[in-house]
């Protein structure tokens, strides 16, 4: 999908900041994702920097992250790859809330690539189907 890099050059830090806060209010409030990360994160301020950063990394290409998401996320007790998409919508929702069509997509795709990845990396074994099954 191709954006105009008029409508993208409105994506700010500020933007990025309002988006990572709203989203994480959802997941604190959300039945299934809270549990998880609650039990991860004592200190929720230094976490939301780092979602600062990255942000500001992928979309931005400020390079301010310096991190291993995939190896943060490996380790996190009861991550299921159902798990995905669910944060995806909640993100997808949270965008749509905050931004026009162009902007909210641009960051869509964005996170429908990093979600792929990770799920890819903590989840696919070739001796396994793919993609895995919800346990039943």
């Amino acid at each position: 999908m191709m954006y105009s890099m008029e409508k993208l050059n409105h994506i700010s830090e500020d933007n990025i900041c309002r988006l990572v806060d709203s989203f994480y209010e959802k997941v604190r409030a959300d039945d299934e994702l809270a549990p998880i990360f609650e039990a991860a994160i004592d200190d929720w301020q230094p976490h939301l920097d780092k979602m600062y950063a990255f942000w500001s990394s992928v979309m931005l290409t400020t390079g301010r992250y310096k991190g291993n998401p995939l190896i943060k996320h490996m380790v996190l007790p009861g991550i299921r790859p159902e798990l995905f998409e669910r944060w995806l919508a909640l993100f997808h929702k949270t965008c749509r809330e905050l931004f026009d069509d162009e902007i909210s997509a641009a960051f869509q795709v964005k996170a429908e690539r990093i979600a792929e990845s990770l799920k890819l990396g903590i989840f696919y074994r070739p001796d396994r189907p793919w993609p895995p099954q919800p346990a039943a």
